[in-house]
């Protein structure tokens, strides 16, 4: 999967350090186009996040209107070579979509989570998440060399269990009471992942999807 390294200006990474996950751009053939979070995007992510109700949805986290520099901040902090990397997602017309990140990264044992995804109103049912997905699996699989990928949810995100297993993910099984969040209540999480021996089946239903969708 090509893609073009590109460091976040501010950040912690630099041209030459090492690390299992280091910033790279990826460019889609139809949708989208995905590129290292920086502080920069700050002003771009705080006018999408008022953008459908992102906000409102407890279970998700997502930035909230007038809160875009915390989330910034949060996603920068978490971010590191050994640890994760949060892309922006911009449409075809150049416009900032949505974000999702690489986390909990584990180099040694060559895997990692896709997760922390959030789109604006105006880009869910179309193409966008599902070209954003080929892009960061392929470049998990096939320039990383991971043996598997994992995505995560919140057991009462029904959309995000739905787009999770249309693109080809299985479920592993729910870890109860596994975090306790701001609100007092306790979350159970959905996890599933793609293995390396499926990315082949998966990245061509994900081609045709995208072909058929147009």
């Amino acid at each position: 999967m090509a893609g073009n390294l590109a460091g976040p200006d501010g950040g912690r990474w630099r041209a030459g350090v090492s690390g299992f996950v280091t910033p790279v751009s990826l460019t889609g053939e139809r949708w989208v186009s995905l590129e290292p979070l920086t502080r920069e995007h700050l002003s771009e992510i705080e006018a999408a996040s008022a953008d459908g109700e992102l906000g409102r949805l407890w279970f998700t986290a997502a930035p909230k209107p007038g809160a875009a520099g915390d989330w910034v901040d949060m996603r920068l902090a978490l971010q590191s070579p050994e640890t994760g990397l949060t892309f922006v997602v911009r449409g075809r017309d150049g416009a900032l979509v949505g974000s999702s990140s690489y986390l909990n990264v584990d180099g040694p044992n060559r895997r990692l989570e896709i997760g922390n995804t959030w789109y604006v109103a105006a880009a869910r049912r179309s193409g966008v998440n599902t070209e954003t997905k080929l892009l960061m699996l392929g470049h998990a699989f096939e320039d990383l060399g991971c043996v598997a990928v994992e995505f995560r949810t919140h057991f009462f995100n029904a959309a995000s269990r739905a787009a999770i297993e249309r693109l080809g993910a299985k479920r592993d099984g729910i870890l109860r009471s596994h975090q306790l969040l701001p609100d007092g209540s306790r979350r159970d999480t959905v996890v599933y992942s793609i293995l390396d021996i499926e990315w082949p089946a998966v990245r061509s239903n994900l081609t045709f999807r995208l072909d058929r969708d147009g």
